[in-house]
């Protein structure tokens, strides 16, 4: 045991003497025009849906990529697609397609700051697939929009490579879908226009930075 706690100790010592000496080189070689407008970004992440909104569907989980385009110091902007997947009772599952974009706004001045918090807000396209399970027949669809809007936190462990962490609620405006047991059949039921219900998501992603596009 002692020999892996040391061996764990010089493994994470090494990350960060590494990433350390390494920090200038990467800040060159992102050759920042003047601010980080124009910052370009790709990632990927894993996404958990929890509080869907019917009392038989359980937690969603799922992943996702995004690529980002920073319009100013303290104004990002992230394009996304999400696939999360999550059952109903268990009769049904239901599957989830999102493809939007959000605005991520920085309270804080510094871009490399080894900490950033931020707020986000955005628009997505959501398509939906409930689907009987064991049937290749017993299935429902729908394409609708929602609204997101919450917190996150990068954690630039590297002048190029971060973290980040998201919560957000997601708000359908249009119908809205689900299914239910009705004398041991699946029963789909479709309700229209804007609704409350919707789900809090979760993201975990990794990202790394391009390079200055202007």
């Amino acid at each position: 045991m002692k020999k892996l706690s040391l061996l764990i100790l010089l493994t994470t010592y090494s990350c960060i003497t590494y990433a350390q000496e390494s920090s200038k080189d990467e800040v060159s070689l992102l050759n920042v025009k003047g601010d980080y407008g124009g910052m370009f970004s790709l990632g990927a992440r894993t996404t958990f849906s929890v509080f869907n909104g019917h009392d038989d569907e359980g937690n969603g989980l799922g992943m996702g990529g995004q690529f980002r385009l920073q319009f100013s110091d303290r104004v990002n902007s992230d394009w996304f697609f999400d696939y999360i997947r999550s059952d109903i009772g268990d009769f049904a599952n239901r599957t989830d397609y999102h493809i939007g974009w959000s605005v991520l706004f920085y309270p804080t001045p510094d871009p490399q700051a080894f900490v950033r918090p931020y707020i986000l807000a955005g628009h997505c396209f959501d398509y939906t697939r409930i689907a009987a399970n064991g049937s290749a027949f017993s299935v429902d669809d729908r394409w609708s929009s929602a609204v997101q809007g919450g917190l996150g936190v990068h954690f630039n462990l590297t002048p190029r490579f971060d973290l980040s962490l998201v919560g957000q609620y997601m708000m359908h405006l249009g119908n809205e879908l689900n299914a239910h047991l009705e004398d041991g059949m699946v029963v789909f039921e479709e309700s229209g226009g804007a609704s409350s219900e919707g789900h809090m998501l979760f993201h975990v992603g990794l990202n790394y930075k391009i390079g200055d596009l202007w």
